[in-house]
């Protein structure tokens, strides 16, 4: 367990095989029987919706489900109307709660609504992917996207509790498993040391499988540390954005052909290069975390980038503080550092 704490929460994350089988106690743990609305998607509730509501319902408490689309196209503002609606129609409080059942879509839908509905009710995650285990479960931020741009409309809500059992990890396909491991090596290479030499040693993807435990609670411990420093992402949190600035971009113009894993891991290796190339980062560092990269399968380069319509993209980022991008390079690896560029500059910075 690790626990987050906050200037205004306090909140546990539970990691441990098996804990599937004790949804009902834990949300009974922190919450009184009452209304939930429980959110997920196709994928996720043909293998665990019905055994999620069954344990909610025996543990007291009145289920609302409602199932998404997969992908990115659920995180709409039309999604969240139409949920926000029907918990209208049944007549949701401020009392009543909010259950993710789902990988980083359905938690940034959930927690979003969440935030939203009365200005605000509480909030659990149960997260079933591994990007969501490592990376988006964790820290309140919540999103949906407008049109091509991602995550532009969002919260700061932090959950109430968060359920993270690796044996979800089973159900997936080999492609989902992976893509998420892109979000594992951008924390082990920001933190260094023993972690980075753990993603070392994974040489395949049956490897993430096998030390799946360990892999999710040093992520989650690296950024749990972060986010208690830094909620608001005014200074230290930016590191976590490592990789997404140009990730985020080419996933939208992707139109769903690149998974967010798979776009944050083209992401750090073409920014590490570029800033190995201008003396920014030591040396050596590109190749070390494409050999990671690489040895699961993940994706390293895209033709996306540095197009006009790339470019554009980058207009929207949420790091772009006026016409300056706030870039995140690793000096050494475990030593991030936020280096501003000019937008006007990014074309250069491609080409160095």
């Amino acid at each position: 367990m690790i626990t987050v704490t906050l200037p205004t929460k306090i909140y546990n994350i539970e990691i441990k095989s098996g804990l599937h089988q004790e949804i009902g106690g834990l949300v009974k743990s922190v919450w009184k029987p009452k209304k939930v609305v429980l959110i997920t998607d196709q994928q996720v509730a043909k293998h665990y919706l019905n055994d999620t509501v069954s344990q909610l319902e025996t543990a007291g408490f009145e289920v609302l489900t409602e199932v998404v689309p997969v992908g990115e196209q659920s995180k709409s503002l039309a999604t969240v109307s139409k949920i926000i609606s029907e918990m209208a129609t049944e007549g949701f409080t401020r009392k009543d709660g909010v259950v993710a059942l789902g990988g980083g879509v359905v938690g940034d839908l959930s927690g979003l609504v969440s935030s939203l509905y009365m200005r605000g009710i509480p909030f659990i995650q149960i997260a079933t992917s591994l990007t969501a285990m490592v990376d988006s479960s964790v820290g309140g931020k919540t999103a949906v996207n407008l049109g091509e741009v991602k995550n532009i409309i969002g919260t700061f809500h932090q959950p109430d509790l968060v359920i993270i059992d690796p044996d979800f990890l089973r159900t997936l396909s080999q492609r989902n498993l992976v893509e998420g491991y892109g979000e594992v090596v951008k924390c082990s290479a920001l933190e260094g040391g023993e972690f980075f030499e753990l993603t070392g040693r994974i040489t395949d993807p049956v490897g993430i499988l096998t030390n799946a435990t360990e892999l999710i609670q040093r992520s989650i411990g690296f950024k749990a540390d972060v986010v208690m420093k830094d909620e608001k992402e005014q200074n230290l949190r930016r590191i976590l954005n490592f990789g997404h600035t140009f990730g985020h971009a080419i996933e939208l113009l992707g139109h769903g052909e690149l998974k967010h894993g798979e776009a944050v891991s083209i992401g750090m290796v073409r920014i590490s290069q570029c800033f190995e190339n201008i003396g920014v980062t030591q040396k050596g560092i590109t190749s070390e975390i494409t050999d990671r990269l690489l040895a699961v399968g993940l994706p390293i380069d895209s033709d996306l980038i540095g197009t006009d319509e790339f470019l554009e993209h980058l207009k929207n980022d949420k790091k772009n503080d006026g016409k300056q991008l706030n870039l995140v390079a690793l000096s050494e690896i475990g030593l991030p550092i936020i280096v501003p560029k000019s937008l006007e500059s990014i074309p250069e910075f491609l080409n160095s």
